[in-house]
């Protein structure tokens, strides 16, 4: 079951729009182009929210079906054209290796207990084919860490105690009626994630920096609409994608994994 806080904050509607012209966008599409296999291919998109990502895959030749707990994301992707249904990333309603690659861009944010993450990856990995390729995104543990140093968020009430917590123990409790408007939430160190992946029966590929150091970058979208600088960033988070430093100082991280 969704926890209801996750729920509401969802239910907002702000998916739609989040990731216009931001840097986890452009990069995200980067990596899956380089990661999936090439079209057609069979894609499952867990927690795939309105569709960004299915639609864009779509477009490109894939066959890819959408799985999302939240309602108002699958009505509304499936009214647009995607192949959309409700479910739970730990429980998936799909054959055994009915598919060449699995999405899960969206789950492991919000399952705060291992168990239930390591659930999400195993179901993950039951689904995919033999051989079959597994992207998890995941948030670095870091990642509030820099917004209250280098936004105004550092100046709400109450904000920095949320990082200190999430440094702490990778959790964070929210509510969406706070200033800083986000939700229960697990944030990864790096070094979790291989024994997440491995306890789920998958062999991890590598990790990547999805927006490495370039996250923070000030007027983001304005900036990145600027061809010349978009392509300088790009080539350079592509450069140190893999490099521990920058995957520790980047906002989100990418799983690429395998089922044996």
């Amino acid at each position: 079951m969704l926890d209801r806080d996750v729920r509401t904050y969802y239910d907002r509607g702000g998916e739609r729009t989040r990731l216009d012209g931001t840097l986890e966008l452009l990069r995200t599409k980067v990596l899956l182009e380089r990661l999936l296999p090439a079209p057609p291919a069979s894609v499952l998109d867990v927690g795939g929210a309105f569709g960004v990502y299915a639609t864009w895959l779509a477009d490109r030749g894939h066959r890819v079906r959408l799985v999302d707990p939240v309602p108002l994301h699958v009505d509304t992707a499936a009214r647009e054209g995607v192949d959309a249904v409700v479910g739970d990333a730990r429980s998936l309603d799909e054959p055994d290796g009915g598919w060449d690659a699995v999405l899960l861009l969206g789950p492991l944010y919000h399952l705060l207990d291992r168990a239930d993450r390591v659930a999400a990856f195993a179901e993950a990995r039951r689904v995919v084919r033999p051989g079959g390729v597994v992207l998890a995104a995941a948030i670095s543990r870091w990642a509030s860490t820099y917004e209250a140093l280098l936004t105004e968020l550092g100046t709400v009430p109450g904000f920095a105690d949320l990082v200190r917590a999430e440094l702490a123990t990778g959790t964070r409790r929210d509510s969406v009626d706070l200033p800083h408007g986000f939700t229960n939430a697990y944030f990864h160190r790096p070094d979790e994630l291989p024994g997440e992946v491995a306890d789920a029966g998958l062999r991890l590929s590598d990790l990547y920096a999805v927006e490495g150091m370039a996250h923070w970058i000030p007027d983001q979208v304005a900036r990145l609409s600027d061809p010349d600088f978009r392509a300088l960033v790009l080539d350079l988070i592509a450069r140190t994608e893999r490099e521990p430093a920058t995957i520790g100082a980047t906002s989100h991280l990418l799983v690429a994994a395998r089922r044996p």
